[in-house]
């Protein structure tokens, strides 16, 4: 594996979610952005002005500066993920791909090799599974605090987003938020992954997912893609979950965790510092109840850098690009592997391409659990 010659990201793509890293890096001062790169030659300058980093003019010129085995972070548009990490990695460089890892399965399935060949580390957003109410939950599952889980119910609804003000949404330096973008990936692809991973962190592969997706608003600004989808997950340590992903529904990106004792439940997945609680499960009246408030499960000590709250996140987006950083100086496997971002992809696209006949589709791919972060054992 190479490994790179300092602790130093460079960016290609300087549009609005690079805005939430450069805030998320400004957590981590031991890690360097040394260049960034963006085709539009004005939105990389307002860019390199507000950041006041140095921006280079071509590809070309941004892969001669690296060194070999540096880091890349991909945070160009969705459709342009599979091209530039694969230029990167043909390039010799480890790959930090903003989610999708790509939008076909055969070209998940191209990266991956490609890393593989090449003895590279390649992971993809989103790195909320890293974060304190992740690994919160992770523990308290580990742990047994609800017993036994039985069943997960994971909601990513983000509210009616076609009538939401988004023309008017920028972000620090300037970028619109991408629309058409957004619109056209869809929020299976783009939203899935905050609990999918969480859930692959928990109880490891997907074996079969049962899933529907349909376009429920057909006059958004650019149509064609699913904007609700729903899924069974038959986990195969046994685990069963239900995973709703839409831009119709109010807003609520509640998950819930039923055990033997009670239910496990956090609320915000795109806030890292969120409250994992338990609701115990008892008799009231000769009617079975869970408690309505909850207790609070912590863990103890530092955890991780906290981002102030943007817009409707509270998400530290360096923590990918950190544990990758750190799995190369202590030359130990990445928590966010190629196996893992490969799975995820695979069990995104079911949901997302299930159509309105629905599919139950065998999962060809497989990952192990992530290991706990030390602060979380």
């Amino acid at each position: 594996m190479n490994a790179p010659v300092a602790r130093s990201v460079s960016i290609v793509g300087c549009g609005f979610v690079a805005d939430l890293y450069m805030r998320s890096l400004a957590k981590h001062p031991d890690i360097a952005v040394t260049q960034v790169f963006d085709r539009d030659p004005e939105r990389l300058a307002a860019f390199c002005k507000h950041w006041k980093v140095r921006g280079v003019d071509s590809m070309a010129r941004f892969l001669g500066n690296l060194p070999a085995g540096a880091l890349v972070l991909n945070l160009t548009n969705p459709a342009q993920h599979y091209a530039v990490s694969k230029t990167c990695l043909e390039s010799g460089h480890h790959v930090y791909s903003e989610k999708p890892l790509a939008t076909e399965m055969d070209q998940a399935i191209e990266l991956h090799e490609l890393a593989a060949a090449n003895g590279l580390l390649l992971s993809s957003a989103p790195c909320s599974v890293l974060g304190e109410a992740a690994q919160t939950l992770a523990k308290a599952v580990r742990d047994e605090v609800a017993g036994p889980v039985r069943l997960v119910y994971a909601e990513l609804d983000d509210g009616f987003i076609a009538q939401a003000p988004y023309k008017d949404w920028t972000s620090d330096s300037g970028a619109p938020w991408p629309a058409d973008d957004e619109f056209a990936v869809g929020c299976t692809l783009e939203h899935a992954g905050y609990y999918l991973t969480w859930m692959i962190a928990m109880f490891g592969s997907v074996r079969r997912v049962v899933a529907a997706s349909t376009e429920a608003i057909s006059d958004k600004p650019v149509t064609g893609t699913p904007d609700f989808a729903t899924a069974t997950l038959f986990f195969e340590s046994g685990v069963t979950a239900r995973l709703t992903c839409s831009i119709v529904a109010s807003h609520d990106h509640r998950i819930r965790l039923f055990g033997d004792k009670g239910v496990l439940q956090v609320k915000q997945s795109w806030d890292n510092s969120a409250p994992v609680k338990f609701h115990r499960r008892t008799t009231m009246r000769r009617r079975l109840i869970e408690h309505p408030f909850g207790k609070r499960i912590r863990i103890g000590g530092d955890t991780h850098p906290k981002v102030d709250r943007w817009g409707a996140a509270a998400m530290n987006f360096a923590l990918g690009p950190a544990e990758m950083l750190d799995a190369l100086a202590q030359d130990r496997p990445c928590r966010l592997s190629a196996d893992f971002g490969l799975h995820l992809t695979e069990v995104t696209l079911a949901m997302q391409n299930a159509g309105e006949d629905g599919c139950a589709q065998d999962m060809t791919t497989r990952c192990d659990p992530i290991a706990p972060m030390e602060w979380a054992t």
